[in-house]
């Protein structure tokens, strides 16, 4: 009886503890395998997702949403990348700090 319930406790810990957490965006490696250098025109861009480097992977992954509805891994390492990443945080900063409450005084 004892050695049936340590089993089934056993079984339970080893599922419990090998099931990944409920999350859409839950990812344990790096989502971009392929990546495009290829100037993308600011038409055909819909969104842009900068995806910081951490435990999930050792590289910030910059994924392009298309027009068409495709998603593109875009080369970080790329000039113009880099000038788009620059650019979506700096539009970032602003939108923040016009969320903030004005002092007035």
């Amino acid at each position: 009886m004892k050695l049936c319930i340590l089993l089934i406790f056993g079984t339970l810990f080893v599922l419990v503890n090998g099931m990944p957490p409920i999350s859409r965006d839950y990812n344990t490696h790096c989502r971009c395998l392929q990546l495009e250098s290829r100037i993308i025109p600011p038409d055909n861009l819909r969104s842009i997702k900068l995806v910081p480097e951490g435990t999930h992977c050792p590289n910030i992954e910059v994924i392009a949403g298309l027009a068409n509805g495709e998603k593109v891994c875009l080369n970080p390492r790329s000039s113009w990348v880099k000038k788009l990443i620059s650019f979506v945080l700096e539009k970032q900063l602003h939108q923040q700090a016009a969320a903030l409450p004005k002092n007035r005084g």
